[in-house]
């Protein structure tokens, strides 16, 4: 799953756990992403709502957010690849599910949003799991490097699998799901063959103050606060991907392979700057970068959302993806790094509920906003939201704005 001209340090491309670890990121990537599109084109075609695009990313939103502390603890207490590897083997479950409903002809929506709702449960417990596995089987030395690379892993997933979801369901609406079962288990597999460079230190009992205690390593930190809180509000306002499926459809007038393709694009800017970042580390200005990518974002939603052409469209998206890369590599390197590894599945779960689940919850404002004022406007004004939290954000946390090195 990497691409080949992702240039890496030798030990990274040859050590096996970091390579088993990648593989089962972009494997379950691969299959997430072709669910994105094959729910979201599915649901739209059924009802014809924008308000139901927005569902969806609620659905996944709820059980994350209800189940975030939970998951982190036991990232933290459990065995860290065992997690994750249940976690994959319900998604893969729930996918034959929706392919054999999808097949018969008996699925419903409210089914659609019971599966998502379990895709939601199991990625509360699978990403702070795959988050946390990460340092323990990468070289010392190299998690910036590792952090770009499985970047890159994923994020050429994210290229390949809107693709393959798009013309799938194109051929027969079951045949995504069938496909996202199967990457599913393989990453099930992948993650099997990962042995531990440095294994787990058996944990304290479950206590109330551990199971929250990510949050006040969190708050005692004032950068690591500065670019969770940073990315959450970039994130709530930048969520344009959950209005693809109008755009596809009634503003650029293509089908299920643009929606596709719209998706890709953003993977293609984000592999494009993985594949620099992985042999260009960021020297000086790191903190200065990430607030710099994010207003870079901004103004590439604020393209996208008024054009009408599909080709400037896709180009829009391709720097969105990249400008958006730039302060993901920075936030979970700086995260990573300035934790212990006893936290780190604590801390990831943290970091999982302020990034990843919000991104469902972006999907739901904007599902929400663009009911209420139309599609449009509403990219619009997640864009414009976007470069303001990034000016705002500069002034009310310093000491992450003045971060130089990632060390």
């Amino acid at each position: 799953m990497l691409p080949n001209d992702v240039a890496a340090p030798p030990s990274l491309l040859r050590h096996p756990p970091f390579i088993f670890l990648t593989l089962g990121r972009g494997t379950s990537a691969l299959a997430y992403q072709m669910g994105a599109v094959a729910v979201g084109w599915q649901v739209y075609a059924l009802t014809h709502s924008a308000y139901d695009l927005g569902m969806i990313g609620l659905a996944q939103f709820v059980p994350m957010a209800a189940l975030t502390f939970l998951a982190g603890h036991a990232s933290d207490r459990y065995e860290r690849k065992h997690v994750l590897q249940l976690c994959q083997v319900l998604e893969a479950l729930v996918a034959a599910f929706l392919a054999a409903g999808t097949f018969g002809q008996w699925l419903t929506v409210p089914m659609i949003f019971a599966a998502v709702v379990v895709f939601g449960i199991a990625r509360a417990f699978g990403s702070p799991a795959s988050a946390a596995l990460l340092p323990g089987v990468v070289p010392d030395g190299t998690l910036q490097k590792g952090t770009a690379i499985s970047s890159g892993a994923f994020q050429a997933a994210t290229i390949c699998g809107p693709a393959i979801g798009g013309f799938a369901y194109a051929l027969t609406p079951s045949l995504p799901y069938a496909l996202m079962a199967f990457f599913w288990l393989l990453a099930t597999a992948a993650n099997g063959a990962i042995r531990m460079d440095r294994p787990a230190i058996p944990k304290d009992p479950p206590s109330l103050r551990a199971l929250f205690a990510g949050v006040g390593f969190v708050r005692q930190n004032p950068a690591i606060l500065g670019a969770l809180s940073l990315d959450l509000f970039a994130v709530l306002l930048g969520g344009a991907a959950g209005l693809f499926p109008i755009y596809a459809r009634d503003i650029l007038h293509t089908g299920p392979w643009g929606l596709g393709f719209m998706r890709g694009a953003l993977a293609v800017g984000a592999l494009a700057m993985t594949g620099w970042l992985s042999t260009h580390a960021l020297e000086h200005k790191s903190g200065l970068r990430m607030f710099q990518g994010v207003i870079l974002f901004g103004i590439a939603t604020l393209v996208f959302g008024i054009s009408r052409n599909l080709w400037l469209s896709l180009a829009a998206l391709f720097v969105m993806g990249a400008a958006d890369t730039i302060s993901v590599v920075i936030r979970v390197s700086l995260v990573q790094l300035r934790t212990p590894d006893d936290m780190r599945g604590r801390v990831s779960a943290v970091n999982f509920l302020f990034i990843n689940a919000s991104n469902n919850l972006g999907e739901f404002e904007s599902g929400i906003t663009a009911g209420l004022m139309g599609a449009v406007p509403a990219v619009l004004f997640g864009g414009a939201g976007c470069i303001l939290v990034a000016f705002l954000w500069m002034r009310l946390f310093p000491a992450l704005r003045e971060i130089d090195r990632l060390e």
